[in-house]
Order: structure tokens, then C-alpha cells, then sequence
């Protein structure tokens, strides 16, 4: 996976009037949890909008008071109207940990039902999978290649023996329709309902942190200051 380097200040207190100062400086608190103990920290707006605001997932290099830790985003709290950045929950991550992230699934290929006039649809843009560090890809890629009209791919159909995928197995994740029956079925349709007859396996969430705004999973975060 990509991995981004920031460097953190430990917060000398917690609370709102000292998470409202930081911010004026152009500083957003965060929490680090999952390893011994939680790390109350703040990093740069400016570095952390560049990473926050990109489809792409990251490993974070996080180093604060000298030391460092690899961590995930567990959870991010905007403003409700102006959509800035207030606070972000870290997951600490360990090479021989397996931990849970949501990443993004890429088509990759060209399908023949596509050149019969199909339309690729994608219902799930994004899976949650559970695995080891060093067995985290960038994307989920998905070979179409071999995809015609009224074919799909299912959760329970992506080879990967390194990877739990916890979405329903019988989920759609990608489609080749018709461009009628996407017409006739409207562009926001949910192919799962296509599945009723199918046993659905049932999908792990994540566990929200007090500060929850985020996909993800780990244990709370007690930053409880917004």
C-alpha cells in the first residue's frame, strides 16, 4: 500500500477550548489507538488534506514524540456545514496483526459485453477485507476481460487467499447490464435485490469510534471532546 510520512506534537490537554486552539493554529487533533496505550496528538492541516481528500488509502508513518507507529484512518469528523477537517481517529496497525480496512475496487480490463452495447455498472465501489500488513494491495482489481452481457462478479467470486472479504459473499460487486434493463431499472439500482433467492453472508462493520464520520475497525477512541 502507499504510505505517507507525518510528524505529530502530543497534546499538552484535551478538551474542546484546547481542540477549538489548535485549529485556529491550523492544527487537527487526532487520537492514536490499537497499540499500548492511546496518543493524544496533533498533525498539520495543510500535510493532512492532501491524504484525506484523495480516493487513494494510505499507510501512515506517523511519528510523534520520536517515536514511530503505522497506522490507518479509523475515523473522521468534518464540520456538518463547511466540511473542514475537526479531528481523526488513528488505527495503530501491526505487520503480524491482521486488521480491517474498506478499500477500492478497480475495473480492470475491457469486456466483450461491453462491445455489444452492455454497460458496466458497479455496485460496490468500495469492500471491506481483513488481512496482514504486508498483504494489503492499493485496490481491490477486478479482471472483466472475460465478462458479457447479464454477467456479474461476487464477493464470493474474487481469488484472493490473503484477503477475508466481509461483505455479503453474494453482493454484486460489479455488473454488465443492458443499457435497457439499466434503463428499465433505473441508475440507482441495488443488484443485491437481484440475489434474494441466495443465502447473503453476513458482512462484519466496523466499530465507530466516539468521533465517528469514517469506514473502518478497532476499539473506541475516549477523545469525547467534540
Amino acid at each position: 500500500m502507499k504510505t505517507v510520512s507525518l510528524s505529530g506534537s502530543l497534546r499538552e490537554n484535551v478538551g474542546k477550548k484546547d481542540a477549538k486552539k489548535n485549529r485556529r493554529e491550523g492544527l487537527i487533533p487526532c487520537v492514536l489507538y490499537g497499540g499500548e496505550e492511546q496518543k493524544h496528538f496533533t498533525l498539520a492541516n495543510k500535510e493532512l488534506v492532501k491524504t484525506i481528500w484523495n480516493p487513494d488509502v494510505f499507510i501512515y508513518q506517523l511519528t510523534i514524540d520520536g517515536k514511530e507507529h503505522q497506522a490507518i484512518v479509523q475515523d473522521i469528523q468534518f464540520h456538518p456545514v463547511s466540511d473542514k477537517l475537526l479531528h481523526i481517529d488513528f488505527l495503530e496497525v501491526f505487520e503480524d496483526k491482521p486488521f480491517i480496512i474498506t478499500l477500492p475496487v478497480k475495473a480492470m480490463g475491457s469486456a466483450p459485453g461491453l462491445q455489444k452495447g452492455g454497460k458496466l455498472y458497479m455496485n460496490r465501489r468500495k469492500l471491506q477485507v481483513k488481512g496482514l500488513l504486508n498483504d494489503m494491495p492499493e485496490t481491490i482489481n477486478l479482471d472483466v476481460s472475460k465478462m458479457d452481457v447479464n454477467d456479474t462478479i461476487k464477493v464470493k467470486e474474487i481469488d484472493n487467499d490473503k484477503l477475508t472479504f466481509l461483505d455479503p459473499s453474494n453482493s454484486v460487486v460489479i455488473a454488465i447490464k443492458s443499457a435497457r434493463a439499466m434503463a428499465a431499472m433505473g441508475a440507482d439500482m441495488d443488484l443485491d435485490e437481484d440475489e434474494e433467492d441466495e443465502e447473503a453472508a453476513e458482512g462484519a462493520e466496523g466499530a465507530e469510534g466516539e468521533e465517528s464520520g469514517a469506514e473502518g475497525e478497532g476499539q473506541e477512541s475516549s477523545e469525547g471532546e467534540e
